[in-house]
């Protein structure tokens, strides 16, 4: 199998839905055994053993914290040096206090506490749509609160110890080891360097899935991740030349030319559909025609299980230009679309409408099948018809390609069910 070839089975073992059920290790799972070990979950933590000590690499959310500090205190109880956070997210904070003990230093690059405070500003938004994407029913929360009695789940919002802005070097208790600023799904992202074993530990840097194109947008909510930095971060990686690099999920990629083909892979593939974009934008291509037809060429395939190409050339074209799309006047005013299309149906009536519907989605076309029946369902909103035709249109979806990103999957999964009452 040649390097391309190793890229391809990397892109088709890495699936996105699998990403709504996290997997946790125990015990901790041994990356380079005797020196870096994983707790998995929403994203892994890492226990990197120094001489006599430890480094813990991000802490879970809060109440995943306990799990990983159980698996890690069976390899080793401490002393905890230093704590690292490659990104502020919570599922990478949220355990700094439970692995907080004297003399432990948490370090983060410098843009942190600012990355923190945006979190927190839409917290209650996140909080209503979690459920969506996340397990809200506390299923593992409550398991590891079964296996850690009397120990604090309690979410972290840690302000660190020492910040750095570009590059910070330490000599660890016998280790030697370099924190590197990155821009990734955040701009206070870290790669961890360990340069005596050629081992970079990156997190979620280019996202949970590796190598896939990059969510410049995530649906749950965020700010938009520009692409420029993402790509010198990208060539700064590829100039360390890593022999593994240990990502946020899964099994760390081995291998010095394998992980050179993938980074390039996803630098080439990302500035293909960004330089294709801009292109259309200068031509007078409104976002949505660019976002149909801008496709990835065979040679430059990544995989689409977390970010898709529509959705970031729809994200290139609101960083570059703004939400305005130049398409109609209706765009400056509160949107009067659902109006529109209710008078449309009390016109036509439901009946006409829904066999329209139901045409476009006999059809394949299962986006104007749903735009048509949301307009029924609001003079209609218990119809059994509108409801079977809802419902088959989100599995069409599913069943076509929809179950590919782990966003679109939950998205569709959760209106599957919502419209059909039947969860899948």
């Amino acid at each position: 199998m040649n390097v391309q070839d190793q890229v391809d089975h990397l892109i088709d073992t890495r699936p996105g839905k699998e990403l709504l059920t996290p997997a946790y290790d125990d015990p901790a799972h041994p990356i380079v055994d005797g020196l870096v070990y994983r707790s998995g979950g929403t994203t892994a933590a890492y226990l990197v053993l120094t001489d006599g000590g430890r480094i813990i690499v991000n802490t879970g959310m809060g109440y995943e914290a306990p799990h990983h500090k159980r698996v890690f205190d069976a390899v080793r109880p401490g002393p905890t040096h230093l704590i690292v956070t490659t990104q502020a997210h919570v599922d990478h904070v949220g355990g700094v206090d439970l692995f907080r003990e004297p003399g432990t230093t948490y370090v983060a690059q410098a843009n942190n506490p600012a990355c923190q405070a945006d979190d927190r500003r839409i917290s209650g938004l996140r909080a209503r749509t979690a459920g969506i994407w996340f397990d809200m029913l506390g299923t593992d929360a409550r398991r590891i609160a079964e296996q850690n009695p009397g120990v604090s789940m309690r979410q972290s919002v840690p302000t660190p110890d020492l910040t750095f802005d570009r590059r910070l070097g330490m000599d660890v208790d016998g280790l030697r080891v370099e924190l590197l600023a990155a821009v990734g799904e955040t701009v206070d992202c870290c790669v961890v360097w360990l340069p005596d074993h050629r081992i970079a530990l990156v997190s979620n840097l280019f996202g949970p899935l590796f190598p896939h194109f990059p969510n410049l947008h995530t649906l749950r909510g965020d700010k938009y991740r520009f692409v420029e930095p993402q790509l010198a971060t990208n060539r700064m990686v590829r100039e360390l030349r890593p022999e593994v690099l240990v990502t946020g999920r899964h099994d760390p990629i081995v291998g010095a030319d394998l992980i050179e083909a993938s980074l390039e892979r996803l630098h080439d593939a990302v500035t293909y559909v960004h330089d294709r974009a801009l292109e259309g934008f200068n031509a007078g291509t409104d976002p949505w025609t660019l976002m149909r037809e801008i496709t990835l060429p065979p040679q430059l395939r990544v995989g689409q299980g977390y970010g898709k190409v529509a959705w970031a050339v729809r994200t290139f074209w609101e960083q570059y230009v703004g939400w305005f799309t130049l398409q109609s006047t209706t765009e400056l005013y509160p949107d009067a679309s659902g109006a529109a299309l209710g008078e449309l149906v009390d016109a036509a009536g439901p009946d006409a409408a829904l066999e329209r519907a139901e045409a476009a989605l006999a059809r394949g076309d299962a986006v104007l099948a749903i735009r048509l029946g949301e307009a029924v369902a609001a003079v209609r909103p218990d119809d059994p018809r509108v409801r079977t035709l809802m419902a088959s249109a989100h599995r069409h979806l599913l069943d076509h390609g929809g179950d590919e990103s782990f966003w679109e999957h939950g998205w569709l999964r959760t209106e599957l069910a919502r419209w059909d009452g039947d969860p899948v």
